[in-house]
């Protein structure tokens, strides 16, 4: 008999057709659940189990306008098309999507889960979060740990409301130039991200975590702008194209060009079509509306050019939480020489 996918199946019918070396797991809210496992493993039928038991939980969760859904070990390669259906799920705050298999997340996911207050995505194998993550204005909590994260989206600095972030145990060379720059963020973790050496100074005087950082990069492995000051070098995020230094004392005409129009329209920007008639390229239109961030001095956005000025972290007073366990150091990333020369992370 082929069932309807929402047809209820009983925990005893789930646990009569899982083989008995299968590792079980228990939702309070759903019943036995499985973790990873080996599709090798599972005898026919599970396949469709599995997809009833997740298509009527969100179904439920849709029809009684549920705020928590638990969705942790299932098994999941995709993010469920249920929950992209229609209009989503107006009313989710918190979702729990915990130790499957995901690799990334959809580009409508602030469209169709608009109030998401919590998102807890620890354990999958996340290797980018979409640009479209900036769109969940209600974000306070986003778990990203134990993922395969290589780079974060400079996107992810627009969460305003973000108090806590969780990013230890991926792979991160370095973080976006304006995370931190919101001043509910509270709490950031980057604990065992062995490759990421430089901190932006808009994360100093937040709870950091970042044991297991630092260690020594390839060089030939690396395919990013960095600098150096004195023995420590900080690869740059990968937006960044260009790097001043304290001897550049005139802008290059294209930061100038884009800071000029920047001020211009700002009041414009939310709308890139009315600045069509500027000859510009739509890459260029595009990078106007979303800076590479702001400086860490006076705020001024920056598009094409930064002037990086390094602060060890041991020379800081928050030296003494970690315990010498790192060789991080903040990274101030300036507009210009003026505000380069005048930015102290410790005054």
């Amino acid at each position: 008999m082929v069932r309807s996918p929402l047809t209820a199946v009983s925990a005893s019918q789930v646990q009569a057709i899982l083989p008995p070396q299968l590792p079980e797991y228990w939702d309070y809210r759903n019943g036995p659940i499985l973790t990873r496992c080996n599709a090798t493993s599972l005898p026919d039928g599970i396949y469709s189990v599995m997809a009833s038991e997740l298509c009527k939980t969100i179904s439920v969760a849709r029809l009684e306008k549920h705020k928590n859904l638990f969705l942790n070990y299932r098994n999941l390669h995709h993010f469920p098309l249920e929950l992209l259906k229609d209009e989503g799920l107006q009313y989710l705050e918190r979702l729990y999507m915990k130790r499957n298999s995901l690799t990334t997340l959809p580009e409508n996911l602030a469209q169709k889960l608009p109030n998401l207050v919590e998102l807890y995505l620890h354990s999958n194998n996340i290797v980018v979060v979409p640009e479209a993550i900036g769109s969940l204005v209600k974000l306070q909590c986003l778990d990203l740990s134990d993922n395969a994260l290589e780079i974060v989206c400079p996107e992810i600095g627009r969460l305003r409301a973000l108090r806590h972030l969780r990013l230890a145990n991926n792979q991160l060379q370095f973080l976006p130039p304006d995370l931190g720059r919101s001043r509910e963020l509270q709490y950031v973790y980057v604990d065992n991200n062995i490759n990421l050496k430089g901190l932006p100074s808009y994360l100093y005087n937040k709870v950091i975590g970042c044991s297991g950082c630092g260690a020594p990069i390839q060089v030939s492995e690396v395919k990013l702008l960095s600098f150096s000051s004195g023995p420590r070098t900080v690869f740059l995020p990968a937006e960044v194209k260009a790097i001043g230094t304290e001897h550049d004392h005139v802008l290059p005409l294209q930061e100038l060009a884009m800071r000029s129009l920047y001020h211009t329209y700002h009041s414009f920007l939310k709308d890139l079509n009315f600045l069509s008639p500027i000859s510009l390229p739509r890459s260029l239109l595009e990078l106007l509306h979303c800076p590479l961030g702001h400086c860490h001095r006076c705020s001024e956005p920056m598009f094409t050019i930064v002037y990086p000025k390094l602060f060890p972290l041991r020379e800081t007073p928050m030296a003494g939480l970690h315990q010498g366990r790192t060789t991080v150091s903040f990274v101030a990333y300036c507009c210009s020489t003026q505000c380069l020369q005048t930015f102290d992370l410790l005054s």
